[in-house]
């Protein structure tokens, strides 16, 4: 099993941009399928982004779509989550996410998540 860390979220204003990042240690990252999803208060955990071991391939919720972008350094085992344009409803706790499968997006690990909060 892979151990997950979230860090970068904060408090942002609507329009602005963040940057998370996950540091991934345990069993060899590069193998495995990471993504970030996250939760708002009163409502279910949401997929946001997926990127495939190779760094190849990702996948995008539509409400993020052309806002967000994933990324992964296999060689310093992380991987991020670039988030511009920023608006009140991407307000969440947003969670690093290993060993997903990606035709239904279920992991077997996760981080502990970090506190995204966009002001209008």
């Amino acid at each position: 099993q892979v151990q997950l860390v979230e860090s970068g979220g904060g408090l942002v204003q609507a329009g602005g941009s963040l940057r998370l990042s996950c540091a991934a240690s345990g069993r060899t990252f590069s193998w495995y399928v990471m993504a970030w999803f996250r939760q708002a208060p009163g409502k279910e955990r949401e997929f946001v982004a997926g990127i495939n071991w190779i760094g190849g391939g990702t996948r995008y919720a539509d409400s993020v779509k052309g806002r967000f972008t994933i990324s992964r350094d296999n060689a310093k085992n992380t991987v991020s989550l670039q988030m511009n344009s920023l608006k009140p409803e991407d307000t969440a706790v947003y969670y690093c996410a290993a060993d997903c499968r990606p035709d239904s997006w279920h992991c077997a690990s996760w981080g502990q998540g970090t506190q995204v909060t966009v002001s209008s």
